[in-house]
């Protein structure tokens, strides 16, 4: 028998005045594109994002959607966050909805809530932070972006702590 840590619980001010407290649970990141789809997990606790893996997404069918599902019971995730690809002015273009869409997919198959956060730059960071690393850019591709959905994640957790 596995044993695991009792969840902890977080104060949320936001039911009329009394407080209520919530277990925290794993959330997932998703960094979506057309070629690769980014995976990052937080610890069970949800304070810190981890990479995890790339799935290809391009000419799979539902195999990506299958693919989340299963790292979704794997490690035990209650929620789900995809990137959002705003335009630099903040609206949303023809990629930002694709990723709406994948979301939606991602939701129905899984059963899980899925928000969307702004992914502006995620992937510039992670090449840096790799090229920082003394990664060569020839050997970055498929490492970009489960460190992206990592950023991605930890941009998120730290929002939702405040």
């Amino acid at each position: 028998m596995r044993l695991r840590p009792a969840p902890r619980r977080t104060r949320n001010d936001d039911s009329g005045g009394r407080a209520c407290y919530r277990p925290r649970v794993r959330t997932m990141a998703l960094d979506y594109g057309e070629a690769r789809i980014g995976v990052a997990v937080s610890d069970p606790t949800g304070v810190f994002a981890r990479p995890l893996e790339t799935i290809a997404a391009r000419g799979r069918g539902a195999a990506p959607v299958n693919r989340i599902a299963t790292l979704v019971r794997e490690y035990d995730v209650g929620r789900i966050v995809v990137g959002l690809p705003l335009r630099f002015d903040g609206s949303s273009g023809s990629q930002a909805e694709r990723s709406r869409a994948f979301g939606a997919r991602v939701a129905r198959r899984t059963g899980l809530p899925v928000d969307f956060f702004d992914e502006r730059w995620s992937s510039e960071q992670a090449r840096r932070a790799l090229r920082d690393t003394g990664v060569p850019a020839r050997k970055q591709k498929g490492r970009v972006d489960p460190i992206a959905a990592s950023l991605i994640l930890q941009a998120w957790m730290d929002r939702e702590a405040m």
